[in-house]
C-alpha cells in the first residue's frame, strides 16, 4: 500500500468544575502560555475516550472514567491547528471533586470562572460553547 497522508487525531476534554471551566496554559507553541482545553494526540491502540482521559490525567492530574465521557463533537477544519491538519474528537465531563495540578506539556492549570471572556487556543472556544449547549440541553 502506498503511504497515505492523513490528518493527525487528537482528543480534547471540556471539564466543568464547581468553580468554573478547567483550562490549561500551554507550555509549548503554538499559543505558548495561552489558554487551552486539556487534550492532545491519540496514541496507537487507544480509543478517543481513552486518549481524552489519559490527556486529562497527564495535564491536570484529574482522573475520569472514559466510559463516563460525553461526546461533544468532531472538529476537522484543516486550518484549526497551525501545525497541520488535525482532527479533534472532543468530550465533556463534570467533576465534583479534585484539585488540578499542571503536568506534561501544560505550563499551568486553572479553574476559570468567567471563561467566556478569555481567548482560547485553536477552536477551543467553539468546543466549549458546544459542550455548554450540550449540558444546558440535558435533563439530569
Amino acid at each position: 500500500m502506498k503511504d497515505i497522508e492523513t490528518p493527525k487525531l487528537a482528543s480534547d476534554c471540556v471539564v466543568f468544575l464547581p468553580g468554573g471551566l478547567l483550562l490549561i496554559r500551554r507550555g509549548f507553541p503554538p499559543w505558548k502560555g495561552g489558554y487551552a482545553l486539556p487534550g492532545g494526540f491519540m496514541e496507537v491502540g487507544e480509543t478517543a475516550e481513552q486518549a481524552c482521559a489519559r490527556e486529562l490525567a497527564e495535564e491536570t492530574g484529574l482522573r475520569v472514567d472514559p466510559a463516563t465521557l460525553r461526546l461533544v463533537g468532531v472538529y476537522s477544519d484543516p486550518g484549526r491547528d497551525p501545525r497541520g491538519h488535525c482532527v479533534s474528537i472532543a468530550f465533556t465531563a463534570r467533576l465534583d471533586q479534585g484539585l488540578p495540578r499542571a503536568g506534561d506539556d501544560a505550563a499551568a492549570v486553572e479553574v476559570v470562572p468567567d471563561w467566556h471572556r478569555v481567548e482560547m487556543a485553536f477552536d477551543h472556544a467553539r468546543i466549549v460553547a458546544d459542550a455548554e449547549r450540550l449540558w444546558l440541553g440535558s435533563v439530569e
